[in-house]
């Protein structure tokens, strides 16, 4: 039983992102150490991020169950760095924009699921007892899963030149709200005591919104492309 736990827990956090990669064309442009790429360039800027949190930010001693909103705000601040990196390897990818934004937010989500959450649903998910939040993490990945991809986008219109002036202040303000998100989820969590569940779905709600105003402009964007094209 606990093992078809465990199955179950893997299955629901990893096949999501085979199925992104095999239906998303990345696989006909043999784009796989590509993402690779992009998940060995996601380590490198945590591990940036990981020295300017220790060197310039100390802790600070937080009362049990309390939140360091000033605390929080620096280290979402210095999250500002998944952008650079995020262009980084776009930067380096040539092809079209759907495969440089596809392969950064695929890798980047991909490594961060290898290295956040496959030991915890190891040494936990084959527990003796079940527990839902194994569960959670599992759809909590499929979250973060769309929330890299449509970072990825945004940061892609925004090095965009042929980007509509007026697009411009909507996307840094997603790319904000986008690296402050942890931020508020910890408001939400100690202010309206937000259960489990409520918060999976408020970080789902979130997204679903920053993916679907992100992909509209996308789409505007290509169409004005094909339009002046003709």
């Amino acid at each position: 039983m606990t093992l078809f736990h465990f199955g179950n827990c893997v299955a629901l956090a990893y096949v999501p992102y085979v199925l992104v990669y095999k239906c998303s064309g990345l696989s006909e442009y043999s784009a796989f150490y590509k993402c690779v790429a992009a998940g060995g360039a996601y380590l490198f800027t945590q591990l940036c991020k990981m020295l300017v949190l220790a060197t310039f930010f100390p802790t600070t001693e937080i009362p049990v169950g309390g939140l360091d909103i000033f605390g929080e705000l620096l280290k979402c601040t210095v999250d500002l760095g998944d952008l650079v990196g995020m262009y980084f390897v776009m930067s380096k990818i040539a092809g079209k924009g759907q495969l440089k934004f596809m392969i950064a937010g695929l890798g980047w989500a991909t490594a961060e699921l290898i290295m956040t959450r496959c030991v915890p649903l190891w040494l936990g998910a084959r527990g003796v007892e079940f527990d839902w939040k194994y569960i959670q993490m599992s759809f909590d990945s499929n979250i973060s899963l769309v929330h890299h991809i449509c970072t990825a986008m945004l940061v892609w219109l925004y090095n965009r030149n042929d980007l509509n002036k007026s697009f411009v202040p909507v996307v840094m303000t997603l790319l904000m709200l986008s690296c402050y998100r942890p931020l508020i989820v910890e408001i939400l969590t100690h202010a309206v005591g937000l259960g489990s569940w409520t918060l999976l779905f408020a970080k789902a709600l979130f997204t679903s919104l920053v993916g679907t105003i992100a992909l509209q402009m996308y789409l505007g964007m290509s169409t004005q492309n094909v339009n002046s094209y003709y």
